[in-house]
């Protein structure tokens, strides 16, 4: 399959058998919720290493930086180091606090949750008329999300019916396989799926998610500029960006049915 450029006007539907979303960002926008959850937890932890003195807060570049589409641990630990701070890693068993890796990672998951269920999410509407299209097409779909909240935000925002396979956080840490930019649990989606990933597109919004859709070999990358820029995406592996996916749609209805 040619690859499109990021202007591209068509994309060959016979060409992709399956499509692999990312959740936050891609379908719903609890990156929103992700973003002010890492924020809180973080400032909290550095206004506790500085009492009395002054400190710089967590910031949306360092969201975008280190922590988007990264696996919680290794969100933490990217963001820490940039800040010259080393903690133990502790275990995932830790109770949410400031001691280890593994304790900040619990007290943002624990500030993600109270949002979420407090306010719920809505999908973003051009993300679900994709949906609708893939599904007209019977073509199968699947999320892969470093999230271990996939399955509860899939639930809030309605869309858990829509998804043949999801590959999250907790599959990846119960089969040890490492987060994105690797492209292995992409793969692992689509072997399940039984499609190969050469047939195989993949959308995401971040900076490592499409690094590892572009490191798997799949048929196609779609960045989804959420904020991380159209350069960026297709500098670190997309093969084309837009904005929302009502657009992504269009490129997909001017093609042939399957």
């Amino acid at each position: 399959m040619e690859r499109p450029s990021s202007a591209a006007t068509t994309i060959d539907g016979k060409a992709i058998d399956a499509v692999l979303f990312d959740l936050d960002g891609v379908l719903t926008p609890t990156a929103e919720i992700h973003e002010r959850a890492w924020k809180s937890m973080f400032d909290d932890f550095l206004a506790a290493r500085a009492p009395g003195e002054a400190w710089e807060p967590f910031g949306a570049d360092d969201y975008l930086a280190y922590v988007d589409g990264k696996r919680r641990v290794d969100g933490v630990r990217s963001f820490i180091t940039s800040r010259g701070i080393e903690l133990p890693e502790g275990t995932v068993d830790d109770e949410p606090g400031h001691d280890t890796v593994n304790a900040l990672g619990n007290a943002k998951n624990a500030a993600f949750q109270t949002v979420l269920r407090r306010d719920g999410i809505a999908p973003y509407p051009g993300s679900v008329r994709l949906l609708d299209t893939l599904e007209q097409r019977r073509v199968p779909v699947g999320v892969v999300s470093s999230s271990r909240n996939a399955v509860e935000v899939l639930d809030a925002a309605g869309l858990t019916d829509r998804f043949v396979v999801v590959v999250d956080g907790n599959v990846a840490g119960a089969r040890k396989l490492p987060g994105k930019p690797a492209p292995d649990t992409f793969l692992a989606a689509a072997d399940e799926l039984g499609v190969a990933a050469e047939r195989t597109a993949v959308v995401e919004d971040a900076i490592s998610g499409v690094a590892a859709g572009h490191a798997g070999g799949f048929a196609l990358t779609v960045g989804v500029d959420r904020g991380a820029g159209h350069e960026a995406l297709l500098g670190h592996g997309a093969d084309l960006v837009v904005d929302d996916l009502a657009e992504l749609d269009e490129l997909l209805s001017t093609g042939d049915d399957r």
